[in-house]
């Protein structure tokens, strides 16, 4: 343990090993475009499928809260989950106000 005092750049492992980062903090390159599609989930919301686009804004935080804390790799995880729920809350947002439109014109009394 006293190799992780000396030295910042060795990490543990769960296991109990310790192993060194391939780089110092200078060498790497710049963190990848943070992509959680936030302004997409929140367009989501506008329509009328609650649970799913409620869902979708949820995994876009996480997303933007991942890439923040530095896990890059879960926040794109997060981030085409949030998209992939957001596109279908509002394919299903669509359905559910063309089903009510069809219902209600042709169910419509002159």
């Amino acid at each position: 343990m006293a190799l992780t005092v000396l030295n910042p750049q060795v990490k543990n492992s769960l296991s109990g090993s310790a192993f060194f980062d391939q780089g110092s903090i200078e060498g790497q390159g710049p963190p990848p475009p943070l992509r959680s599609y936030l302004c997409l989930a929140m367009f989501s919301c506008f329509c009328p499928a609650y649970p799913v686009n409620i869902v979708a804004l949820v995994y876009s935080i996480m997303s933007r809260s991942s890439y923040y804390h530095g896990d890059y790799d879960g926040s794109r995880r997060l981030g085409r989950n949030a998209l992939y729920v957001a596109v279908a809350s509002i394919i299903i947002g669509l359905l559910i106000i063309a089903i009510s439109c069809i219902v209600h014109f042709t169910t419509m009394d002159y």
